[in-house]
């Protein structure tokens, strides 16, 4: 590895997991059409990292909502407990209650993962699921503008964003861009859809790096590119700070649509390339 290319994973590292576009979706088509099958194994802690470094972006562009959700985090088990003077709960103890929720679906693709995994061999299905990104990209604009909040947003609706985030493990299929557009489907303030999407985002960073960890682990660290790794890291999260920013700023707009023709243009020509592979093979 070259710092060259740790900057340059560091990059696409975090616009891809922020921007509505599908970070999966496009490690699928690399390794599809440029003989990038073996990247994950072979840089396997590095890519651990990089999630980690992503992970550090949405705490610094959230940090007093992160801070505060910690805090009634506690204060809800001492509620729990018998200590509640039952006023009703406050928004960050509320919000908290919604990510929990809107994480329970992910525990079910567990059990799919295989079956996830090998789409990742079809640039066809990943091309689809491009394709439907930005259909769901470009209708979220055209809906009318929603006012839940952490106040009166309900379980119901932290159930159906989760559903969302779970499907969005398919490759091609954005994360933030599917979470987003279901939030406001369901009545959410732009600001909030966006802002409920990122914090839901970092359990399952979390959870899903930790289980990769112990493989990264075994794999072996050679310290020489430890510094290479620092740098790859320190770029995801700058990167994706911006990310983040931009991404709040054209939803706030009524522009977050904008990203639906890059996905249209990626979709179709992957799978025409895709068409194309498969009838010359």
């Amino acid at each position: 590895m070259s710092y060259l290319m740790a900057i340059l994973m560091g990059i696409i590292q975090g616009v891809a997991e922020f921007l509505p576009i599908s970070s999966s979706g496009h490690l699928a088509l690399f390794q599809q059409f440029f003989g990038m099958e073996n990247i994950e194994e072979k840089y396997m802690l590095f890519t651990v990292l990089l999630h980690f470094g992503t992970l550090i972006s949405v705490f610094i562009v959230y940090w007093r909502d992160v801070l505060e959700m910690i805090r009634e985090f506690f204060l809800g088990i001492a509620a729990l407990a018998g200590k509640d003077t039952g006023t009703p709960p406050p928004p960050a103890r509320r919000m908290v209650m919604l990510i929990i929720i809107g994480t329970l679906p992910l525990f079910v693709m567990v059990f799919l993962q295989d079956a996830v995994n090998a789409l990742f061999a079809s640039s066809i299905m990943v091309s689809i699921a491009l394709l439907f990104t930005g259909c769901i990209l470009y209708f979220s604009d055209r809906m009318a503008k929603g006012h839940k909040t952490a106040k009166n947003a309900t379980v119901v609706d932290a159930l159906i964003v989760g559903c969302g985030q779970a499907l969005a493990v398919i490759p091609g299929l954005s994360r933030s861009g599917t979470t987003i557009s279901v939030g406001m489907m369901r009545g959410f303030d732009r600001s909030f859809a966006v802002r409920f999407s990122f914090l839901l985002s970092m359990p399952a960073i979390v959870g899903a790096n930790i289980l990769e960890l112990k493989d990264a682990a075994q794999a072996g660290v050679n310290m020489t590119e430890v510094p290479m790794y620092v740098v790859g890291v320190v770029v995801a999260a700058v990167v994706g700070y911006f990310a983040i920013r931009l991404v709040k700023l054209l939803s706030d707009k009524g522009k977050f649509g904008k990203f639906a023709y890059y996905c249209w243009v990626m979709g179709l020509g992957s799978l025409i390339a895709g068409i194309v592979k498969t009838v010359v093979l």
